[in-house]
């Protein structure tokens, strides 16, 4: 734990500065042909998005979650994309649905984005927080 805490310590500044960003991706779509290919094209797009480093991005892929959209249950999806700052909603949103579109052929207007600006206490890693 010492160690721990001294790595902490050391890097608090430079992590407390980064936004920890996340994109999670709920569909009803049962069958994603290559799960762990989605999972890579978001990174990279959050991480190109935000301006931070790969090694900072999480990503999250539920598919075959029971959904409706416009009381259809034609194909859907639900994103949320979370970080410390960071975040241009009108930008991101273009280019996350379209991503979406391009890999599970979801349409653009079957698919909504929630965006959060988390605050750096209320974000954790490690056992602490980042504010």
């Amino acid at each position: 734990m010492v160690a721990i805490d001294v790595l902490w310590s050391q890097n608090k500044d430079r992590l407390s500065n980064q936004p920890m960003p996340f994109i999670s991706v709920k569909t009803n779509i049962t069958d994603v042909q290559t799960p762990n290919g989605l999972l890579k094209k978001l990174s990279a797009a959050l991480a190109t998005a935000t301006g931070k480093p790969e090694s900072y991005v999480m990503t999250l892929l539920d598919s075959g979650v029971p959904m409706t959209f416009a009381g259809s249950e034609e194909p859907c999806a639900y994103v949320e994309v979370k970080s410390i700052g960071a975040l241009t909603p009108p930008a991101m949103s273009d280019q996350f649905c379209e991503l979406i579109k391009s890999s599970l052929g979801i349409p653009k207007d079957r698919i909504y984005i929630g965006f959060d600006d988390v605050n750096a206490s209320n974000w954790g890693w490690n056992g602490r927080t980042f504010g």
